[in-house]
């Protein structure tokens, strides 16, 4: 967690071929240019390794902040409205032609790329430019969780816990911002204007708001959880405080911490139902299947977090019979049986052995981990308290187990713990405007450049898997192999 998104990449375009501004003759030109930055940073950074993708999300970020003042100027242009105390004027003189490639539709041909799309409104150029920032925002909060889970080095300390928890949670409220502005410039079209795709539809941004939520509700949990960091240290290697020191287990808010999971869990079914019913233009694009299995992850992750909570509370105050009924009913939620249920060999246990250390390899490589939106690894907490209390209730306190329908019943509601800012977009400097009264001192050629994609694309043999067409050809320049 949070979600692994992959960014949009798009072709190039120049708005002088477009968009003509009396007031701001160079208007179009610096527009042109920044998108150009913006494009050429997306291009690298799909081609990077991913293990050495995080690295550059900061300069993306700042490349989209610095390009969107420029675009959000011409849309106002467009409508006469004023910058800064000017009038912008700015005229449509063709309709737009613009690609952009979705990275959260469903795949039509498996195996390869979601095909680009074309489209023909400022707005939706917008609004991928807005959607590609959100992700961005997304992606950086993953870089900065990441040493969190990684057990190959020295433990972080709680003072470097609690400082890349706090930058997480920043980045994911910019991205729940974001996803939010987006959602309300959609709701603004009128009913006629479909999206081309599911990507930038209103459900989708209103959903992905709901979903930077959530992931940050979780966080503010995870700040104060001790359990997770005792059960990764505790698979560390490289620990060596056991040797002299117990680990440190605090009290904790118990039911508050529940109700804040519970409130994570309504957030990730509201997003889960939103974007089940997203739809693109036609009814025919809808989102991937890994986003919403992710989403139905999030949403028993946190319930099994809110019942693990309340089992810590229970245990707290020497309910130790009712503590393991709320550990099932976590394990219940997660759809992993009791141990007690599984006693001997049983082929879900070597499965589950099997994905704990595909995990962990992903995580050491910084590749496409946490997937399973936390699943895994509050399972393993959850098995670790009920062996724990288990032994204590079998040997010293003996108290009965109360069903998990019982105990699910008395759920309470949720509380929330994170407000959505509203998004302030960047706006051009009253310098910069006066700057653009001149006219422009070079064409605007930006649209002449090469596609993202074009220097990478070859001729692919009938048959063969994409990425091998040198295994198939000799080094002859005939043309016959």
């Amino acid at each position: 967690m949070p979600f692994p998104f992959t960014l949009p990449t798009t072709s190039s375009f120049s708005f002088s071929s477009s968009f003509t501004s009396e007031s701001h003759p160079s208007l179009p030109l610096n527009a042109s240019t920044y998108r150009g930055v913006v494009r050429d940073a997306l291009k690298k950074y799909k081609r990077l390794p991913a293990s050495s993708q995080a690295q550059n999300l900061a300069s993306i970020v700042s490349n989209l902040n610095t390009y969107l003042p420029y675009v959000l100027a011409i849309d106002a242009g467009l409508s006469r409205d004023t910058l800064q105390g000017e009038e912008v004027n700015v005229l449509l003189t063709s309709t737009p032609e613009i690609e952009w490639r979705p990275t959260i539709s469903v795949n039509t041909v498996p195996g390869r790329e979601n095909a680009r799309i074309k489209i023909q409104s400022l707005e939706y150029d917008l609004f991928f430019t807005l959607s590609t920032l959100g992700y961005a925002y997304t992606l950086l909060a993953r870089a900065s969780l990441r040493p969190l889970y990684v057990t190959s080095g020295v433990p972080l300390s709680p003072q470097d816990r609690t400082t890349a928890i706090t930058t997480a949670t920043r980045h994911l409220m910019d991205a729940a911002s974001v996803h939010d502005y987006l959602a309300r410039r959609a709701e603004a079209l009128s009913d006629n204007n479909t999206p081309p795709c599911a990507d930038i539809a209103q459900p989708t941004a209103r959903a992905m708001a709901s979903l930077a939520l959530a992931e940050a509700t979780l966080l503010a949990v995870l700040k104060d959880d001790p359990y997770p960091a005792v059960v990764a240290q505790g698979r560390n290697d490289n620990d060596r405080e056991w040797m002299y020191k117990a680990p440190e287990i605090p009290k904790v808010r118990a039911h508050l911490f529940a109700r804040l999971c519970l409130a994570a869990a309504d957030h990730a079914a509201q997003a889960s139902s939103l974007c089940q019913s997203s739809r693109g233009k036609g009814g025919a694009s809808k989102l991937d299947d890994d986003i919403l299995r992710y989403l139905e992850d999030l949403r028993k992750t946190s319930r099994a977090k809110a019942c693990r909570f309340f089992g810590i509370d229970a245990e707290l105050a020497g309910q130790t019979g009712t503590a393991l009924g709320w550990l099932r009913c976590g394990l219940q939620e997660l759809g992993i049986e009791s141990k007690e249920a599984r006693k001997g060999l049983s082929l879900s246990r070597m499965k589950k052995d099997w994905s704990e250390k595909r995990e962990d390899r992903k995580i050491e490589k910084g590749t496409n981990w946490g997937t399973d939106a936390g699943r895994l690894e509050e399972t393993r907490v959850i098995e670790v308290l009920e062996a724990k209390w288990t032994k204590v209730n079998d040997t010293v306190l003996t108290q009965p187990i109360p069903s998990t329908a019982t105990l699910l019943s008395s759920l309470p509601s949720g509380r929330d713990m994170h407000t959505i800012k509203p998004y302030q977009p960047p706006q051009l400097s009253r310098q910069a405007l006066e700057s653009m009264r001149a006219l422009p001192d070079r064409p605007d050629d930006c649209a002449d450049q090469l596609s993202s994609d074009d220097d990478e694309r070859a001729a692919t043999l009938v048959g063969a898997y994409p990425s091998s067409d040198g295994n198939y050809r000799s080094e002859s320049a005939r043309s016959y192999f």
